[in-house]
């Protein structure tokens, strides 16, 4: 390659040379100034190969992928405290999974747009590789592969990878934090506690009105069977009534009935069910469920009675639970993963819909060109384990909390400025010179009592600077010593917000800052 480098750009030289030598022939006889602009335009288009490289390459994160500063990395711990929080009340253990999987494990899990997505990696040393698409797939693998495992509540946070567009706000690398439930329980009980879950750390977070729809996979495939739709053209409608919280119903339909080769009449049988409630918004969850259970068309499918009991038994308990007026059925929501085989669910926000964002002009970019609403998701999958071991059968149900997004809307509700991205406790400053030394004996000591500390890495920083880092970082407490502090045996104590200051015994130090450090947290 370096030798094949090297040869276009002698030959490169040459010509350049040569036009060159032409160029100043042309001028000294006096030649038509037209032609000598134009072998000048010629030299001037033939840059050398090194030129052209250096030319080309541009320091930048790969598309769909982003850098993380130290306040996104606080706001991100901020929110991950309160889910983590959040899990371990409802007694979550923690589990981690490879980055990666072999391909054949992801292979057949995610529909038929899901599945296009996913990273595969170049052959290494024999085995087919693919970056996890999420993390059900390989918590299920993980079930598969520990069968005295049975019953297990488990939190997983960390990166997923997906080969997307990464226009509109849409990661290629992205945090997923999912909480599932495995086991054999009784019917609905681990899905209310779900939506309990989930309820809870929105509600903590702060960030407004939110609503989980929730649909039943037995609801749809009953819907289907009614409407007349092919056994075998199930996933592909169902990944087109997915898009309906994104497409108005025409674009839709046109999907179905021009792509698919969905029969006319079948869309619009479909369309009855599926716009249920955007032609009768005063439906209540209840009245949604009586009308599929009394419909003549429904009433007599066994999946779609089936459904309207669960769903039921699944109201009743989240009314026990206090969260029923954040539940919507909706019978539109189909959400395109081959493994669910029960309730499915999907968590918006009712205040960050696209055409608010982008009417906000203080909006970040990224975020007035996305629709934000979709926050969370989850379902059911009880045969998902049994995939990998088909005599081993494990029920689960789980839910994925999009850390991203809630991040961005973190950010876009002004959090920001409350989020302090160092937790340093005590800056250590000096008001003279050539008190390094002293300053490193007060940083020993009071790492030594567990205390955040830090101090200026000059051997004599100047005191106006060390008081801006601590305003700047809002650092609350400043030790200041100079010569008069070292001749009286006391400390300078500076409350940076306030800027009060008081002198206290050196001895006493570490028993003064743990004092207020107590009332400030």
């Amino acid at each position: 390659m370096e030798s094949t480098d090297v040869g276009s750009t002698q030959i490169l030289h040459k010509e350049i040379k040569a036009l060159a030598n032409e160029i100043r022939t042309l001028k000294d006889v006096k030649r038509n100034e037209n032609l000598i602009r134009e072998n000048v335009c010629t030299i001037e288009k033939k840059p050398l190969a090194s030129h052209e490289s250096q030319r080309k390459f541009e320091i930048r994160c790969p598309r769909g992928t982003r850098d993380y500063g130290p306040q996104d990395m606080a706001l991100r711990k901020q929110v991950l405290d309160v889910v983590t929080k959040c899990f371990k009340r409802h007694g979550a253990v923690t589990i981690d999974t490879p980055v990666f999987e072999l391909r054949d494990i992801l292979l057949g899990k995610y529909g038929e747009e899901g599945g296009k997505l996913i990273y595969d990696l170049s052959d290494q040393g024999g085995e087919l590789l693919s970056l996890r698409y999420d993390l059900t797939v390989p918590f299920a693998r993980y079930l598969a592969m520990n069968k005295t495992v049975m019953y297990l509540k488990r939190y997983h946070i960390g990166k997923v990878y997906r080969r997307d567009n990464p226009s509109r706000g849409r990661f290629r690398e992205f945090y997923q934090c999912d909480f599932d439930i495995a086991g054999s329980y009784d019917l609905m009980i681990p899905e209310a506690e779900l939506l309990r879950i989930i309820n809870e750390i929105l509600s903590a977070l702060d960030i407004g009105a939110f609503e989980i729809k929730v649909n039943h996979k037995l609801l749809l495939d009953g819907m289907f069977a009614v409407c007349g739709v092919p056994n075998k053209d199930f996933k592909a409608v169902c990944s087109s009534i997915d898009k309906l919280d994104k497409l108005p119903w025409e674009d839709v339909r046109n999907e179905l009935c021009n792509e698919k080769h969905i029969h006319n009449d079948v869309v619009s049988k479909l369309e009855t069910f599926v716009r249920l409630r955007e032609h009768d918004s005063s439906l209540t969850n209840l009245d949604l469920l009586n009308w599929f259970e009394k419909d003549e068309a429904t009433m007599k499918n066994n999946d779609i009675q089936k459904a309207i009991f669960e769903m039921k038994q699944l109201l009743e308990y989240c009314e026990l639970f206090g969260i029923l007026s954040t539940v919507t059925i909706e019978p539109s929501l189909a959400r395109g993963l081959d493994y669910y085989t029960g309730a499915i669910f999907e968590v918006v926000l009712k205040e960050f819909s696209e055409k608010t964002l982008m009417e906000n002009d203080n909006a970040e970019e990224e975020t007035r060109s996305m629709n934000i609403g979709s926050v969370a998701g989850g379902g059911r999958y009880d045969d998902l384990v049994s995939m990998f071991l088909s005599k081993h059968k494990v029920p689960c149900v789980g839910i994925s909390i999009g850390i991203e997004r809630l991040f961005t809307i973190m950010k876009e509700k002004s959090k920001m400025e409350h989020v302090r991205s160092k937790d340093t406790q005590v800056l250590v400053a000096s008001a003279q010179k050539k008190l390094l030394k002293e300053r490193m004996k007060i940083c020993r000591l009071l790492w030594d009592n567990d205390i955040k500390a830090e101090m200026a890495l000059k051997a004599n920083p100047k005191m106006l600077d060390q008081m801006q880092y601590c305003e700047e970082h809002k650092i609350p407490l400043a030790i200041i010593v100079g010569e008069r502090e070292l001749e009286e045996g006391v400390l300078k104590l500076r409350d940076v917000p306030s800027r009060v200051e008081q002198d206290i015994p050196r001895d006493n130090l570490v028993e003064e800052l743990n004092r207020r450090l107590k009332h400030l947290q």
